[in-house]
């Protein structure tokens, strides 16, 4: 016999039967039938619980409301006297918040079960807190894909029979204000057993996103539906029995192994999870409600962290630890005890996760030396990854800032959903890859492939962070930052669970990329940084990225910049009292009024336009609280330094005009001065009087770095302005630089009067102009590149002249269109716009505005006699260049820009900029340069920008290229108005001494900022400090020495990174008359903090007051210090 047949198994001679062949896609489909739907009776949803209770015998409900929008504490709300609720019970209106007492009562015969839970779901967010006050976890009502209503009953509760919370909920929903209203939902205890429900979940993951006919997914689908054939309602050691066939594509006893799963299966995971939770400091709700969301969101991750080990949580924004630090202070404990532990990740260290455009550079420097300062104070450790996930647009100033702030990788995401028609043909090209600012600093970035801040760590979250990974090449990993966000909430079980089977599956099938969990997010990026040889291996992003709501909520634009201006000048001045204290004066640095004004200010830079109503209500507060507290600082300041002085006012009696100049540029002013019978000698200090006598004129002259003026006759470098009409519709406005023409209600001539040259083409013309706005979908965030085919040109109407020269002539002009009215005045000064010898004089345009349009948008625009394919836009510390052409549609998508204080149009020899003092909007289409003034979106804020808007531009002809010209200089005293101020005329008062600080060198570096060193009021340190800010504006090398005054005695000068930590000490050379001076070099566009150490004599800064008898003006100019 043949040694083959003696094989004991046999192959069925016969075959009667069908066959196993199934229809996979009937079977893949049956798979959405087994949870919850038509069948929920009795399929797997009718086993999930065992018991549920909810009479009143069990839950006994007390509830007190808030009155109207208040926010009591804990403390506050349990004291007031609670009322009877039942289940049905209706609470609102919106925005309101109401306090519940819960008493529950547990039957003894659960205390057999693994889990008892109690629900509660108000169809709104709740926080859970113990009965003292310690914030439990938050609760977000509604069956939204963020819904969690559990809260786990601790097993020794459940085994006493009674359990006491208090819970705060409030009638707003994840995203604002619930659609379905604000209903207080039934509470219920019932008994969870989802482990299979959360196996049969991510089961079918893999079948929808493996793709088909692989090992894997059929092997999913099988198990899947076996575990459907097997399943039996009323059954429940059947749910037992079905895991085991689970285990079938998850592994022999994976479940037991919890945590430890992640650490069998391949040692380098592809996908890193790390949980987080975007908070948006306000949109679809107010600052309260955020500090509410932040609570909520915080201490459910740490109820989370207590039953999964592997959970790792990431929290940016330091105003929202700050929130919580004041009105939560047990949670706040909790967290600084996770910090400690490694489980609560400290990132961004910025203050609040600010929009990347708007924010000047000074500001960008103040987000993160408050924002580090913060998480260093209370935790004791500084942030190292820079974090702005969800930014509508990033300067290319930012890897510069982040590298001086002690960080070196960079994490955001939002950008990659920018599109214009195609997202296909303009997506970003990169994962992960050095991204390489203007002064060519280098951040290492990585923008998740998952291309979301939100995964819900599904199988296609997973895996679509390798299979949308572009850098493949360079390096294989990508970041899952998983949790609910926008509105806050973070990680949820399910997403836990839902890893830690997908890991499961990793580490038995190779199908799918492996996800580790329990790492920080700057293990990932230092993994990265080795695997590509210090970044060598990556690719390089240079400049900018950009997206923007640069004219949306006009108010809030104005806000932010004046409040910057104002923060500069104040500490400035603050600075220079501190240090001189004129006549021995005891003056002290105000510090922590600063600090609250930046705090403000840097609180409401998360603000791109795009938020409700109420959220601008609040910020336009904010705004006004920091120019109170700052005008009286201000006055403070210059009590020390200018004694008996006082503001410019209307009714001022005082007889002599003085200027306080902010900034480190000689220039010419013309400030317009209120003129009363009471001051008579005011009157003989203006050049040029109104034709009613109520106002005139004055001339303000500051030279070199004299921080103080005086009115001064015209000088012969003046140029005297005219204007000339011909009684109807014709304007000529006109000095010996530059001349504008108004013709018919539009500009239709523009000329460098020095040069004969015409700067509008023939036949074109310039002026107001509105456009029709309708994006497809994001009102208030987008403008569609299809406005611009839907022009209409406004004419000036009514124009009069108001102002005949010599100093200012000006018209006035009307413009009615709709139910608005534009009302703008066009002057011209006889002065340049700056004292560069070449300089042309600006027009400026004031505008009043009483806006009531809906979905329009208004402009000016100059077509211009110039051909570049690039124009310059001022950016933070810098500017960029953006093409005029539509060659790419790259370049299309640029048809509305982001500028800071000036927009300029040049080509060899000549140029025109439009210089800003509010508003961050720009375009070049070819040869049309425009600055975008308002718009009126409808949502979210239906009321936007309606009423009464101020503001200014300017038109400046330059001769020579942009890099040849004065713009920069210009545009920063455009935006740094004298602090006029009035002395009584005999007064002869202290000496006021010029900035004790000078350049001498390269007209391209700019002093941005003077103030008080951080560490001068730390505890226990008695120095002073002085923090001098410069940067190189054109883009190009400088070298300057910086020379110290003779009474400002520097011991010793270092250069410094922006959170003033010393990087290296710089060598002070003493010069003739005991000055010191610092050599300094700048690369292009370097921003350089100096930190000047000061002798501590108590003498040494007493200045004595010396007057000269030749001299009667109130202000004495001593020698050069």
């Amino acid at each position: 016999m043949c040694s083959h047949s003696q094989n004991k198994k046999h192959y069925p001679e016969l075959n009667y039967g069908s066959g196993a062949k199934w229809i996979k896609g009937l079977t893949q489909n049956r798979l959405s039938t087994f949870l919850g739907g038509h069948f929920e009776d009795v399929n797997l949803s009718s086993v999930l619980y065992t018991h549920r209770i909810d009479g009143s015998h069990h839950v006994d409900l007390q509830v007190w409301s808030a009155p109207g929008l208040t926010k009591p504490s804990f403390q506050e709300a349990t004291k007031q006297e609670f009322k009877p609720a039942k289940k049905g019970d209706s609470f609102g209106p919106s925005w309101t918040n109401h306090w519940w007492k819960v008493t529950l009562k547990i039957p003894s015969y659960w205390q057999q079960y693994e889990r008892v839970q109690f629900e509660f779901d108000p169809g709104c967010e709740a926080m859970i807190f113990s009965t003292d006050g310690v914030p439990l976890q938050g609760i977000t009502g509604g069956y939204g894909g963020d819904r969690r209503v559990e809260h786990i009953i601790p097993p020794q509760a459940v085994r006493d029979g009674h359990y006491a919370v208090v819970i705060e909920s409030s009638c707003n929903g994840m995203f604002g204000v619930p659609w379905n209203g604000d209903t207080i939902a039934p509470p219920d205890l019932k008994l969870a057993a989802g482990h299979l429900m959360w196996d049969f979940t991510t089961l079918r993951e893999i079948v929808d996103t493996v793709p088909g006919n692989t090992n894997l997914q059929n092997k999913a689908l099988v198990t899947a539906n076996k575990i459907m054939n097997a399943f039996k309602s009323g059954d429940p050691e059947n749910v037992k029995r079905m895991r085991g066939i689970a285990e079938d594509v998850f592994g022999k006893g994976w479940h037991a192994k919890g945590d430890k799963i992640y650490n069998e299966g391949p040692k380098q995971a592809q996908v890193v999870g790390i949980s987080y939770c975007h908070i948006d400091t306000a949109w679809l709700w107010p600052y309260s409600v955020t500090q509410q969301k932040t609570a909520r969101s915080w201490s459910t991750q740490i109820d989370l962290m207590e039953r999964y080990p592997e959970h790792r949580f990431t929290c940016s924004q330091a105003q929202q630890f700050k929130w919580l630090e004041e009105q939560y202070p047990p949670l706040f404990e909790r967290i600084k005890k996770k910090v400690a532990s490694g489980q609560f990740h400290l990132i961004g260290g910025s203050w609040v996760e600010n929009d990347g455009n708007m924010p000047s550079g000074e500001a960008l420097v103040r987000q993160f030396l408050y924002g580090q300062n913060y998480f260093e104070s209370r935790f004791g450790k500084r942030c190292e990854t820079a974090w702005l996930p969800d930014s509508f647009g990033l300067t290319a100033a930012y890897p510069q800032l982040i590298r001086d702030a002690g960080m070196k990788y960079f994490f955001t995401q939002k950008l990659s959903w920018y599109f214009t028609d195609d997202k296909k043909r303009n997506a970003f090209p990169h994962s992960t890859f050095n991204w390489v600012g203007i002064d060519g600093s280098q951040v290492l970035c990585h923008m998740t492939p998952v291309d979301t801040y939100t995964a819900q760590a599904t199988v296609g979250d997973v895996n679509k962070g390798i299979t949308n990974h572009k850098n493949l090449e360079s390096d294989a990993t990508a970041l899952l930052v998983f949790g609910n966000g926008d509105g806050g909430g973070g990680a949820l079980p399910k997403m836990l669970e839902n890893l830690r089977r997908i890991r499961a599956t990793t580490n038995e099938h190779r199908e799918l990329p492996t996800v580790s969990m329990g790492s920080s997010v700057e293990e990932f990026f230092e993994d990265i940084e080795e695997n590509s040889k210090e970044g060598k291996t990556l690719p390089v992003w240079s400049k900018q990225f950009h997206r923007g709501t640069y004219t949306s909520h006009g108010s809030i634009k104005k806000g932010n910049r004046k409040c910057e201006i104002l923060l500069r000048d104040v500490e400035r001045v603050a600075t220079l009292a501190s240090i001189l204290k004129p006549g021995g004066h005891s003056y002290v640095y105000p510090k922590r009024a600063i600090d609250e004004c930046w705090e403000k200010v840097l609180l409401n830079q998360f603000l791109p336009g795009s938020a409700i109503g109420m959220v601008y209500d609040d910020a336009e507060k904010l705004y006004a609280e920091v120019h109170e507290v700052c005008t009286g600082l201000l006055e403070d300041a210059f009590g020390v330094l200018l004694p008996r002085s006082s503001p410019l006012l209307s009714n001022s009696t005082s007889e002599t005009l003085v200027a306080f100049n902010t900034t480190s540029f000689a220039r010419h002013d013309v400030i317009k001065v209120p003129l009363s019978k009471d001051a008579a000698r005011m009157n003989t200090q203006v050049i040029q009087t109104s034709a009613d006598g109520k106002h005139g004129y004055a001339l303000m002259h500051s030279v070199g770095n004299k921080v103080v003026s005086q009115p001064v006759g015209m000088p012969s470098v003046c140029t005297p302005a005219s204007v000339f009409t011909n009684g109807t519709d014709h304007f000529v406005l006109r000095n010996a630089n530059v001349q504008l023409t108004i013709s018919e209600g539009r500009i239709t001539s523009l000329i460098d009067v020095r040069l004969g040259r015409e700067l509008i083409p023939k036949g074109s013309s310039g002026g107001l102009v509105i456009f029709e706005d309708r994006p497809n979908y994001w009102d208030a965030w987008d403008v569609e590149i299809h406005h611009l085919e839907t022009s209409t040109p406004l004419a000036f109407s009514q124009v009069r002249v108001i102002a005949e020269g010599p100093l200012r002539a000006a018209v006035q002009t009307q413009v009615q269109y709709g139910k608005s009215t534009i009302d703008v005045t066009i002057s011209l000064d006889a002065i340049t716009a700056t004292m560069k010898g070449d300089s042309r004089s600006y027009f400026n345009f004031d505008a009043v505005v009483d806006w009531r349009e809906r979905h329009k948008f208004l402009k000016f625009e100059l077509p211009l006699d110039i051909n570049n394919t690039y124009a310059t836009y001022e950016s933070q510390f810098g500017f960029v260049q953006r093409p005029t052409h539509k060659n790419t549609t790259l370049d299309a998508a640029k048809f509305e820009v982001c500028g800071h204080k000036f927009a300029d149009l040049s080509e060899y020899g000549y140029g025109v900029a439009f210089l800003s003092e509010s508003k961050y909007g720009f375009a070049c289409e070819g040869n049309v340069l425009r600055i975008s003034l308002l718009r009126a979106a409808t949502a979210p804020d239906s009321e936007q920008d309606q009423g009464r808007h101020e503001f200014s531009w300017a038109v400046m002809p330059h001769a020579g290229s942009f890099l040849e010209s004065d713009v920069p200089i210009a545009a920063f005293i455009y935006n740094s108005p004298l602090h006029v101020r009035t002395v009584p005329g005999n007064h002869a008062g202290h000496v006021v001494p010029p900035l004790p600080f000078s350049f001498e060198g390269t007209p391209n570096i700019f002093l941005e900022t003077i103030k008080r060193g951080e560490d001068d009021f730390k505890p226990n340190t008695s120095g002073t400090t002085v923090i001098l800010r410069m940067y190189e504006a054109f883009g190009g090398h400088g070298s300057i020495k910086l020379h110290l005054g003779k009474h400002v005695p520097v011991k010793s000068a270092y250069v410094t990174n922006i959170l003033e930590d010393t990087k290296g000490e710089l060598g002070l050379m003493s010069t003739t008359g005991s000055h010191s001076t610092l050599k300094l070099e700048f690369r292009s566009f370097e921003v350089k903090t100096v930190k000047l150490v000061l002798e501590t004599k108590s003498d040494i800064s007493a200045i004595s007051p010396k007057t000269s008898g030749k001299r009667d003006s109130w202000v004495t100019v001593n020698k050069e210090l």
